[in-house]
């Protein structure tokens, strides 16, 4: 468990330029926090022991705002940034060197008893506000935009965006991983393009009376 944690701060300080020492850390990242508290309590609820597992999972959710059930497993290296209202399910699997941002869920669709929550490969980055639901599988690498909702499984080496979620690139293991601040923005691009036609628009419109007025 304690090489577990030294690997976490290791990630903290690769992922976040804001971390400036381990006691910082240890004092300031509600995330790590939240981590540390579920890797305790995720045992202990292996072993079998009645209630405490969900009693400690209760105070890391007070503590930091951050909801992660003790039967959900988690990969090494795993990093919750800001942290606040991130909500893990209890059949979740997150695989390893995976960075979530805050207000994600990782959550179900039904009330069935069995595996119900998704199950994130390694590497997968989900941005902030993304909901990901119900038993489906998020492939290695994939990223996942900031405030979409998925609700079906994505290849490996995929970005998806939007409501519902739909894949807008996917690339080879040799690609570039994109960052989380250069997803795609269909959105975006689409209102661009729109701009750009309603400029032309005008400038015709323009020309058109311009030629009448020398007419």
């Amino acid at each position: 468990m304690f090489s577990t944690i030294r690997e976490q701060i290791q990630t903290i300080f690769r992922e976040d330029p804001a971390a400036k020492s381990v006691l910082e850390i240890f004092l300031c990242y509600p995330g790590f926090h939240a981590t540390v508290f579920h890797r305790l309590s995720n045992r202990l609820y292996r072993w079998g022991v009645p209630l405490l597992p969900r009693v400690i999972s209760q105070f890391a959710r007070w503590m930091t705002g951050i909801e992660i059930h003790p039967g959900a497993t988690i990969g090494r290296r795993f990093f919750i940034d800001h942290g606040m209202g991130v909500v893990i399910g209890e059949t979740t699997i997150i695989g390893d060197d995976c960075l979530i941002y805050q207000g994600v869920t990782l959550g179900g669709t039904g009330k069935e008893k069995g595996k119900r929550h998704p199950t994130l490969g390694n590497r997968v980055v989900v941005g902030g506000g993304a909901k990901v639901l119900g038993n489906i599988e998020i492939g290695d690498c994939v990223r996942v935009g900031a405030g979409s909702v998925v609700l079906k499984s994505v290849p490996p080496y995929s970005t998806v965006v939007g409501i519902p979620g739909r894949i807008v690139r996917s690339r080879s293991d040799e690609e570039e991983v994109l960052e989380h601040g250069k997803l795609p923005d269909p959105t975006g691009q689409t209102i661009d393009d729109l701009t750009r036609r309603v400029q032309d628009l005008e400038r015709t419109i323009q020309e058109i009376i311009s030629r009448r007025e020398h007419v």
